[in-house]
Order: C-alpha cells, then sequence, then structure tokens
C-alpha cells in the first residue's frame, strides 16, 4: 500500500488536506473515510488502511481544515472537549463548505480508482456521510456508525440519494433510542442496524470498543460496498 498526503481543492477555492491510502494493484473502488470529532488521527488512519488492503483507494479529509488544519487528538477527557469545541466551529459555517471539501475528497477518490466511491464517517463523520449521502454527487453507497445529531428532526428531513447503512449503539449516551427508532420509521430505505453496544463501538482505542458488534457491523458495510462499490 501508499500512504501520501494529498491537497484537495474545494469548489469555492478552498484547499483541504487529506490522507490517502492507495491498494497494491488496481482499486476495485474507492472510499472516503470521515472522523470523528478527534480529527484524523491514528485510529481513522487505521481504518483508512484497512479499506486499501481489502482494495479500495480510500481518502480521509481533514473536516477540521476550515478552523484548524492538522488536527489529531485523542480520547481523554481534554481531548474530547477540544474536539467539541472543534466541531462546533465548524458546525457554525456554511455548511456547504465542509460539505465542499468532502466532495473534492469523493471526486478525488473517483480519480485515484477510476469507478464508484462508497463512504463511511463515524460519530461527527457519520452525521456528516449522512448529509453527503443526501446532498452531494458521485456516492454509490455510504455507511454511518452512530451519527451524533443525524436522528434529529432536521436531519431526519434529508432525504439520501444512494444506499445507506446506519450502525447504532442499544447503550449510546449520546443518541436515543426513540430517535433512532424514529429516524427508522421516517426511512425505510435505509438498512439501520442496532447493536448491545455503546456510542464508539468501533473504535479499538476507546474504552467503549466492542469486539463483537464492531465485527458484526464491519461485515455488514463491508457486504454493502462489495455490492455498491465493488
Amino acid at each position: 500500500m501508499t500512504e501520501s498526503c494529498a491537497l484537495l481543492q474545494s469548489a469555492d477555492g478552498f484547499v483541504c488536506p487529506a490522507w490517502c491510502v492507495r491498494p497494491e494493484g488496481a482499486p476495485r473502488g474507492g472510499m472516503v473515510v470521515l472522523p470523528e470529532i478527534f480529527g484524523v488521527n491514528a485510529h481513522i488512519r487505521a481504518v483508512t488502511a484497512r479499506f486499501a488492503a481489502r482494495g479500495y483507494a480510500a481518502v480521509a479529509p481533514d473536516t477540521f481544515a476550515r478552523v484548524q488544519a492538522g488536527v489529531a487528538l485523542g480520547y481523554g477527557d481534554e481531548d474530547v472537549a477540544q474536539g467539541r469545541k472543534l466541531k462546533a466551529a465548524v458546525e457554525r459555517l456554511p455548511e456547504a463548505w465542509v460539505l465542499g471539501d468532502i466532495q473534492a475528497a469523493i471526486d478525488h477518490a473517483a480519480a485515484l480508482c477510476g469507478g464508484k466511491v462508497g463512504l463511511v464517517g463515524f460519530c461527527w463523520g457519520g452525521l456528516l456521510a449522512w448529509r453527503a449521502a443526501c446532498e452531494l454527487q458521485g456516492l454509490a453507497a455510504v455507511v454511518c456508525y452512530y451519527g451524533g445529531g443525524m436522528t434529529s428532526a432536521q436531519e431526519v428531513a434529508r432525504t439520501p440519494r444512494c444506499p445507506v447503512l446506519a450502525h447504532f449503539g442499544a447503550h449510546d449516551a449520546h443518541i436515543s433510542q426513540p430517535s433512532v427508532q424514529a429516524f427508522a420509521r421516517a426511512h425505510p430505505e435505509v438498512q439501520v442496524q442496532l447493536y448491545d453496544a455503546g456510542h464508539g463501538f468501533n473504535c479499538d482505542q476507546r474504552a467503549s470498543y466492542d469486539e463483537a458488534a464492531a465485527q458484526t457491523a464491519r461485515e455488514r458495510s463491508l457486504a454493502l460496498l462489495a455490492r455498491c462499490v465493488g
């Protein structure tokens, strides 16, 4: 695999850094990886590399770059507080700005692979993944992991343009079960999966990591991507 940094130009001229990992041989498709509130840290780079190991040309854009570039936080209390502040700062910007950066990542992944592109997002990235599925072009499938805020009324009102798989933890203290159920009723076209786990269950660097839930979610995600992306 080949790892590199790329500078992606968004439609408004902003240059967004991204971490890219290309597979050995011809890519089977492209993948965009949207990080949690902790930035493109070691965990997100590892996730990006795992997609590349499965044959995808994978791109992880720096979704904090509009307010602070190069963020790579850990998972302690101070990191959480800093990540929340950065997220709030990005959310105060026009939505089109960060979505434009994600579109640039989609376009870059398409150029790298010459084929279809999927997208996965975690936590805040899960929310951005949902918005991307509903608002952006060039996506064959989207996977949302415990997308914080995506079950709010404002987000439920959106309509996805591609197949979407959404993973939620039954014991997530940040996303209520009634809101998940309401989301599922409003979007029968979305494959909503619930796990006996809490928030952040996919991240093996967090105390909330749940190996069984992570493995099952990964298998379901890869099945969707194989079917829709390649």
